[in-house]
């Protein structure tokens, strides 16, 4: 099941077919502890016409939190990156080690859903769109969701030096999420791809994929350790890291739109304002 956010409803689609859930708004919803309970009883009504492309991002008062290091391409491009400033084993070490990095993202104002513009730094000069699958976690830590994240990134500010990553992360427009959330049951298998295109005045600019078999660490893992000592009584989102990074010379430009495609849960699309 899917569940979609508009401005007048949350709605849930199962079977091709989209019913009305009852809700008092949707961190009532997330708050409530039983997304998919709420979600199935919803299939017993009458079906409702739905335009799934007029869905907002799907959030409310929740915070996006991210992980980062979480892939080998992702640990080997942030070396590279950030070996001038004397940070280049900072991102071996946190690859090998138990504790995750993880930071906030961003608050849900900051964030756009399928269909909205995104943003590069207006100071930096090479910028990236990160392809993440990001879990959606109830008050209570469980994972009771999935949607697709773009985490916008300027690699030049986090490359001069570590210390700078908020700057190169959180900012207006950074980070996308959308178009639904993935009610499942359980993890997603490995085999799930996660695919990124970017195009460019009609032409494909950039595009690659992996799969969550390439994910160093589980999912449950992350949320386990975002809990530890930190309470979201909303709940929160949750990046799980990129496995995709293009080739060193690219960045994004004003006007390229971004697709960023996971199994089972839908295709982010976004331009770059």
């Amino acid at each position: 099941m899917r569940i979609y956010r508009t401005s007048q409803a949350v709605v849930v689609e199962d079977g091709g077919k989209f019913y009305r859930v009852v809700a008092e708004s949707w961190d009532e919803l997330v708050r409530s502890g039983d997304l998919a309970g709420r979600a199935r009883a919803a299939t017993q009504g009458e079906a409702v016409k739905f335009d799934a492309s007029q869905a907002l991002a799907p959030i409310g008062s929740q915070e996006v939190w991210a992980a980062g290091v979480t892939y080998y391409r992702s640990r080997d491009a942030r070396m590279r990156e950030s070996k001038d400033a004397g940070g280049g084993d900072f991102y071996a070490r946190v690859y090998e080690a138990k504790r995750p990095e993880l930071f906030m993202k961003a608050t849900g104002r900051r964030v756009v859903g399928s269909g909205a513009p995104v943003r590069i730094r207006s100071d930096a000069h090479w910028s990236v769109a990160e392809p993440e699958l990001t879990l959606l976690i109830d008050p209570k830590g469980e994972i009771v969701g999935y949607t697709v994240g773009n985490d916008m990134s300027s690699r030049d500010i986090e490359g001069e030096n570590p210390l700078y990553l908020p700057q190169a992360k959180v900012y207006d427009g950074s980070c996308a999420l959308g178009p639904c959330v993935l009610v499942a049951d359980g993890s997603l298998p490995k085999t799930t791809a996660i695919a990124i295109e970017v195009e460019r005045q009609g032409e494909n600019a950039f595009a690659g994929s992996t799969t969550l078999a390439e994910l160093k660490r589980e999912p449950a893992e992350l949320a386990e350790y975002l809990f530890r000592d930190n309470s979201f009584p909303d709940g929160v989102f949750l990046m799980t890291g990129t496995g995709i990074v293009p080739r060193d010379e690219f960045t994004l430009e004003s006007g390229d739109v971004i697709r960023i495609t996971i199994d089972g849960i839908g295709t982010l699309e976004n331009r770059v304002a």
